[in-house]
């Protein structure tokens, strides 16, 4: 019997996300013993808007919006007769992708890339970049 992998997969709700999932829902089909672990990272509440909002409904808020953008992932993952495991973060997304995968101790990350290359990637920054350099572990990066 193979050693379950527990896969981390970042998501944004994107078209590009969900080819990332989708190829971790192809190793499952081919046989591979996989759990999957749903990530979504919201934007920090900054400024006035923080400060003026009480943290429980700033909390509130972004739990809901987490849940909006996992939901597509998380029927595509229940359709394939797999448990979902559903994280949301808050913050630099980079920075979180990176800290759930050693807390939950994934042993890969699959990620959609938006294919923003060059001088557009460059000064955009880049989430997979960071990931991708930053990771403990195998990071599969998917156009």
């Amino acid at each position: 019997m193979s050693k379950m992998r527990r896969i981390l997969v970042p998501t944004d709700g994107s078209e590009h996300a969900r080819h990332a999932l989708q190829f971790v829902l192809d190793l499952v089909a081919d046989g591979v013993v996989v759990e999957v672990h749903l990530l979504n990272v919201q934007p920090a509440v900054r400024g006035v808007a923080a400060s003026l909002v009480p943290q429980g409904d700033i909390e509130s808020y972004h739990r809901e919006e987490g849940m909006k953008a996992l939901a597509t992932s998380v029927a595509m993952v229940e359709e394939a007769g797999l448990k979902v495991h559903q994280h949301i973060g808050v913050g630099d997304a980079g920075s979180n992708v990176l800290s759930f995968a050693e807390r939950l101790g994934c042993d890969q990350i699959v990620m959609g890339t938006r294919g923003l290359g060059g001088v557009t990637g460059l000064l955009m920054g880049s989430v997979a970049r960071d990931v991708a350099g930053g990771a403990k572990v195998p990071v599969t990066l998917l156009r």
